[in-house]
């Protein structure tokens, strides 16, 4: 692991996008292409004894941090989107948001039976994303192995609604 301090990198927006809420604004990090690569070289090193076949992630900041990091593992990226956005064939899922509710969509080849899947996400916060798309690649019959976040909020407690499920945050606040 690298010593490097993520959090420096991180920038936090007071009262964004509504007052109370305090943004962790990844941007910062991912401008320095040296961060970021160490950044995705811990978060490889912490999860690289799961023995994943493909990683999943979901839009859009899902992908900043799965697509590179698949790649750096050298398995596969299957992209979990808003519902209505993938041209082929799709399962859904709704979830709700903290303000409002949502669902997402996966092609229904992306994920083969028994394939071992990790979830990659820039944030874990309240958990109910990632819920969803465990969810949706179970659906697909897949093994859901482990989830993956740059930053946890662990104020949300969205971990525990991750039982059963190795989790690794780069950051924690």
């Amino acid at each position: 692991m690298s010593d490097i301090n993520f959090k420096d990198y991180i920038r936090v927006i007071p009262d964004f996008p509504q007052p109370g809420i305090r943004f962790k604004d990844i941007t910062t990090l991912l401008k320095d292409g040296a961060v970021y690569r160490a950044a995705i070289e811990d978060m490889r090193k912490a999860i690289e004894h799961l023995q994943i076949d493909i990683i999943a992630g979901p839009e859009a900041r899902g992908f900043v941090i799965g697509a590179p990091l698949a790649t750096a593992l050298g398995v596969g990226f299957a992209p979990i989107r808003k519902s209505g956005k993938l041209p082929g064939e799709t399962i859904q899922a709704s979830y709700d948001l903290e303000y409002g509710n949502d669902s997402l969509a996966m092609h229904k080849d992306a994920i083969s039976p028994g394939q071992r899947v990790l979830i990659a996400d820039d944030l874990l916060a309240t958990g109910g994303t990632i819920a969803t798309s465990m969810n949706l690649v179970r659906q697909l019959g897949g093994e859901v192995v482990g989830a993956a976040f740059l930053i946890e909020l662990s104020y949300l407690t969205g971990r525990e609604k991750l039982e059963g499920v190795e989790v690794f945050s780069l950051v924690t606040y």
